[in-house]
């Protein structure tokens, strides 16, 4: 007898990311990573070269995106971000000729189930562009808080979401049956003059801690005091202003049509390698 899989385990906590988010607006909204993503959303889409009737913008947080593509893409819905685990998207399938996302999938509990929803919705040759927070995004906060907690308790509790890299991101893009995945990271350094002032931006970012295992306690002062020196002693620049990295993950794919190229069988190519060399030595 078949046995249904097991559930997909949950790392987020959706109803506090969107009190976090705001919060976030309520504090006055850190977004140079949106307006980045949205830069070069522009641009990449601008490379391409045909029209689309049907769009949707897949959990992006807030009105920026739909402000900013509303010219380009009069036909733009919004599906707001889910505020609980149920990760579904209401679209038909075959309803949309392109599916955008910009600094939401990385809080997806199911990445690999809402990819295989957007290729149901996209119509063939549709294309999915997408931007998240990925790769070694604050891998400094990362070590100087675990090297802090080990010193000052102890032991180590989960602070930071752990980030997909790009090698994950074209897998699931191919095991969602989507055709020419292409995934690039565009890495942002951004100095701050202490740890607590990176902290505060990522208040204001909606990115602070949503993980559904995370520490229900506050710190200990102890705790963050000696974090932020070590992060000082290990990421900080001559001018003693330290390092925070942020890797954007950009990926993209398209619904699989026959006007793809599409590779070679094997054993189909008509001519061998090692002709091809001999031809060009002789």
């Amino acid at each position: 007898m078949a046995q249904n899989p097991p559930p997909t385990p949950l790392l987020f906590d959706r109803a506090l990311l969107v009190r976090r988010q705001l919060r976030a607006m309520a504090l006055g909204a850190e977004t140079f990573l949106f307006d980045r993503v949205v830069e070069d959303m522009n641009d990449r889409l601008a490379a391409v070269k045909r029209q689309f009737e049907a769009a949707a913008d897949i959990w992006t947080p807030g009105e920026g995106l739909q402000t900013d593509l509303r010219r380009r893409l009069p036909s733009l819905a919004r599906l707001a971000p889910p505020d609980s685990g149920v990760e579904e998207l209401q679209l038909s399938r075959g309803s949309l000729d392109l599916a955008l996302s910009a600094l939401a999938f990385q809080f997806v509990n199911d990445l690999p189930g809402v990819l295989a929803q957007i290729r149901r919705a996209l119509k063939p040759d549709g294309l999915l562009l997408a931007a998240m927070i990925g790769g070694d995004t604050l891998t400094e906060l990362r070590q100087s808080f675990a090297a802090a907690e080990a010193e000052c308790e102890g032991g180590v509790s989960p602070r930071v979401a752990p980030f997909a890299d790009l090698r994950d991101i074209g897998g699931l893009l191919q095991r969602a049956g989507l055709a020419l995945p292409v995934t690039d990271v565009d890495r942002v350094v951004v100095r701050y003059d202490n740890a607590f002032a990176l902290m505060q931006d990522l208040r204001r970012m909606g990115a602070t801690n949503i993980l559904i295992e995370r520490r229900r306690t506050p710190s200990r002062r102890a705790t963050l005091l000696k974090m932020a020196q070590i992060y000082a002693e290990r990421f900080a620049d001559p001018d003693g202003r330290i390092r925070a990295t942020f890797d954007i993950v950009w990926l993209s794919a398209w619904a699989p049509h026959e006007s793809q190229p599409k590779p070679l069988r094997p054993g189909s190519a008509k001519a061998s390698l090692e002709q091809a060399v001999k031809k060009a030595k002789g």
